[in-house]
């Protein structure tokens, strides 16, 4: 099934609603209108071969989830999942008379403080990696093997490209071969070594390694060289990571991250506290918050007012609090599994009469 057909098809729709910033009650006038919902698989296709247990179009900013992944999900305390059964009134486009059978209290557990502080952990997690992208930013031509290959020279070293230089060498006309016990150093001969040409220290700027020639034996190196391969690992993993996030993240989230000049995501920094908040009022109130009272103080944190290291220190006094809380609840480890396959078939059962 795909959107436009489940769009055709609405007795399939149990669940439409608008989600996200707007049902928080955080948008800001350029923010996006979320759509998710859920729906019933026609019964051809349940018991044929063609499931379908998500449509979304292709920006994810509409969603469906079949009824059986959403009870899944909302079995497993999925933060979003149970969001979406948490509704506002004001925000729900449509909901069928099924969605009755499916309450709130059904689901809520003690899971809720993993996946709802996991959520939170991975805004933090996203917060410092941005933190650490806008701090130190990579140039957009890419370091190459010889710019972490270094020579030994009497008690310390000299960066290779300052020895080929001064030597007058080409690196594609020199020679290395491994030297026993010694990971990542090499012997490197000079071009007027070579009785057939060399295979050079590296055959290329992007590759992964460094070239070694066959050397005749008993010829004396000219210098030995040490490659710093673990550091070269570690930048191409950085400028991958570095260049796909410039080629990916929304501009405009990032002007306003450097606009506030704090360097966090300050848009993930309020997701952390509105998730962290949820689970405080889970843990005491049994109940799943979707609108948030405490809307300025987030817009706050979403303008960048606060510094990051409050923002941490804060997110880590909260952490504690919500443990504690959980540590102290009477809900139950887990939702009721056998309870929630009831509902599922009989949901379920009443769409294929």
């Amino acid at each position: 099934m795909t959107l436009q057909e489940l769009q055709k098809d609405s007795p399939s729709i149990l669940l439409k609603c608008i989600s996200g910033s707007q049902a928080y009650g955080l948008a800001l006038p350029h923010s996006d209108t979320d759509i998710k919902g859920v729906f019933v698989l026609p019964k051809k296709e349940f018991y044929g071969l063609t499931y379908t247990d998500q449509i979304n179009n292709a920006t994810n900013d509409e969603m469906y989830y079949e009824i059986w992944k959403f009870v899944d999900l909302l079995l497993k305390n999925n933060p979003n999942i149970l969001e979406l059964l948490n509704t506002p009134e004001d925000c729900i486009l449509y909901r069928h008379s099924g969605m009755d059978l499916i309450r709130p209290e059904f689901f809520l557990s003690r899971l809720c403080n993993q996946t709802f502080g996991q959520y939170a952990y991975a805004q933090i997690k996203k917060a410092r990696g941005l933190n650490k992208k806008i701090l130190n930013p990579l140039d957009k031509k890419r370091k190459a093997i010889l710019d972490f290959c270094y020579i030994v020279q009497g008690q310390g070293s000299v960066p290779a490209t300052e020895w080929l230089n001064r030597m007058q060498y080409r690196q594609e006309e020199c020679g290395l071969v491994s030297i026993n016990h010694m990971r990542d150093v090499y012997a490197l001969f000079a071009p007027s070594q070579a009785l057939r040409q060399f295979r050079g220290i590296c055959s290329n700027e992007k590759a992964d390694d460094v070239s070694l020639s066959s050397i005749p034996e008993g010829l004396a190196p000219a210098a030995t060289l040490y490659f710093n391969k673990d550091g070269y690992t570690v930048y191409c993993k950085e400028y991958k990571q570095y260049w796909e996030w410039v080629d990916q993240r929304n501009e405009a989230r990032y002007e306003n991250t450097v606009e506030h000049g704090k360097n966090y995501d300050a848009k993930n920094m309020m997701h952390v506290f509105r998730l962290l908040n949820m689970a405080e009022e889970i843990a005491r109130f049994k109940k799943v918050n979707v609108r948030r009272p405490e809307r300025e103080w987030l817009l706050r944190v979403r303008a960048g007012e606060f510094t990051y290291e409050d923002l941490l220190a804060r997110a880590d006094e909260k952490i504690q609090i919500v443990e504690e809380l959980f540590k102290r609840s009477d809900l139950p480890e887990t939702p009721d599994s056998g309870l929630c396959e009831e509902l599922l078939v009989k949901i379920r059962s009443s769409f294929a009469a």
